[in-house]
């Protein structure tokens, strides 16, 4: 997994791509991204030709959001690459954290 910040000039907003590898999710048909920025509605990673899935939102800079990836609609994950996590709130899992 992974994430890269592309910090605009012009605007206060970083592009932000998320990154999940095909062996960390062996074999799913599909990865979302789902956290504070999207209202907490999946927002689909694209399947690239090596199989890893990304997609990248523009966010506000100065912020932090919260988010998780749903694999295959069923299955939650936390980014390793996270910068830092905070207690869900709903249950005893964490999520990751983006910090611009």
């Amino acid at each position: 997994m992974a994430i890269s910040k592309t910090y605009s000039k012009s605007k206060p907003v970083c592009k932000v791509t998320f990154a999940v590898s095909a062996d960390t999710v062996n074999g799913a048909k599909s990865v979302s991204v789902v956290g504070d920025f999207n209202e907490w509605n999946p927002t689909a990673l694209k399947k690239q030709k090596d199989g890893t899935f990304k997609a990248s939102v523009e966010l506000e800079k100065g912020r932090e959001f919260a988010f998780r990836y749903l694999v295959d609609n069923d299955n939650w994950m936390n980014d390793e690459a996270a910068d830092k996590y905070v207690p869900s709130g709903v249950s005893s899992d964490e999520n990751s954290v983006v910090v611009l």
